[in-house]
């Protein structure tokens, strides 16, 4: 099948050319007709399978034509958990519309507020934004909603881990009741389907029988290693393998930066990036880790989403997940459009309960494997951590009442 088979118009199908996609991913071919026809869409979609273009495609179509926006006025809003995703989708956004007369933007907050109102001022066709700072710009009247036609949430399970749901709500309640609505989340937990009853009308269900699935083309493993000793083995790993792309993923920004140092003084490039980092300074350390500049990029979850790396080809998790879930969207950073990708999990003792929880959320037992030319540091195997049974509890001796 072929880009020109699903609608889309001659200014779309050259850009997509140029970008050299010979053919569409599996949910673009089901979500583009879709959006074009005007319904709701609901979609489970694994991080790195296209969806980006599955509804950017067919949205800068619908709003190459109809009414002309407004001062301050939007006409499609799409809002995203993070500022990398917003650039990353904002991106996207330029590059397959460069030849259509629809105006796009982009803001998000951790920079100044007062530019964004400007370009603001004129109407905007298309809105990528982040929930905190669109409500900023709604209050301080830079924004109107009243041309609004269509919504999309992408990411919505992780907008919703980040504390999002209730600005979220809130612009739910500031737009115009007939629009159409674009829902797509990787994975889908009670709260986000209380979200779906609350946004969709009717909406058309894809992908939702890959959903909490790790990509095939994603080679998973474990190291079992301990706490203390998983500095020098991820060091052993990146001199031993000679990488010069690894992505890393700690829990904590505190996490991150110790990590950083670490590495940076045992000879290894790194460079750190989470939430606490200004702007300028994680577009600065993406950019870098992009431009092989430097070999590591430690990372938090906050900004998991929003890194997108086109041939990216080892995700290590130095630390497993609180949240199960995000195991899937940390890996995803690897093996995306079809191309092959490695994710090895660093595992120590009291990290069990936690490999317990992703193996059975994504229905699989992860491959356990010693490091060669690593000194092993486990005595006991965590497979006989996870599996060894709980000691009964001895009874309490009851008291005769009066005894002492």
């Amino acid at each position: 099948m072929s880009f020109s088979s699903l609608g889309l118009s001659e200014p779309l199908l050259r850009a997509v050319d140029e970008e050299g996609y010979a053919s569409p991913y599996p949910i673009q071919v089901e979500a583009i007709p879709v959006v074009l026809s005007g319904r709701d869409l609901m979609a489970a979609a694994q991080t790195g399978t296209g969806k980006t273009a599955g509804f950017t495609l067919p949205l800068l179509q619908l709003l190459s034509g109809g009414q002309k926006v407004k001062a301050n006025n939007i006409r499609a809003l799409v809002l995203v958990p993070t500022r990398e995703l917003a650039v990353q989708v904002a991106d996207s956004v330029a590059t397959y519309g460069k030849y259509l007369s629809v105006k796009s933007e982009v803001v998000f907050g951790g920079v100044k507020i007062n530019p964004q109102m400007m370009k603001l001022r004129g109407g905007t066709d298309l809105l990528v934004a982040t929930p905190g700072r669109l409500l900023d710009l709604y209050r301080q009247n830079a924004l109107r909603f009243s041309q609004l036609e269509v919504l999309v949430l992408d990411e919505a399970d992780r907008m919703l881990d980040l504390g999002f749901i209730s600005d979220v709500h809130k612009i739910i309640t500031l737009l115009p009741k007939s629009r159409q609505n674009l829902l797509f989340s990787a994975t889908f937990s009670d709260e986000v389907r209380g979200l779906v009853d609350e946004l969709l009308n009717d909406p058309v269900q894809i992908g939702f029988c890959q959903q909490n699935t790790t990509a095939q083309s994603v080679r998973q493993w474990i190291i079992e290693v301990d706490k203390s000793k998983k500095i020098a083995l991820l060091s052993h790993l990146v001199r031993s393998n000679k990488w010069n792309q690894l992505l890393v993923f700690v829990n904590t920004k505190q996490d991150a930066n110790r990590l950083t140092q670490r590495l940076t003084g045992d000879g290894v490039s790194a460079v750190a990036i989470h939430g606490n980092k200004s702007q300028g300074a994680r577009t600065r350390a993406l950019a870098d880790f992009k431009a092989n500049n430097v070999s590591v990029l430690v990372a938090t979850d906050i900004v998991a989403r929003g890194i997108d790396i086109s041939e990216l080809p080892h995700v290590i998790n130095f630390e497993l997940p609180k949240v199960s879930e995000n195991y899937i969207h940390r890996i995803g950073r690897t093996g995306r459009a079809g191309l092959e990708g490695e994710a090895i999990s660093l595992v120590s003792a009291d990290e069990v309960k936690l490999l317990s929880d992703i193996e059975s959320l994504i229905h699989q037992t992860l491959v356990r494997k010693t490091e060669v030319g690593f000194v092993p540091t486990h005595n006991v195997p965590l497979t006989k951590l996870i599996n060894r049974p709980k000691k009964p509890k001895k009874p309490k001796k009851q008291k005769i009442k009066g005894e002492k």
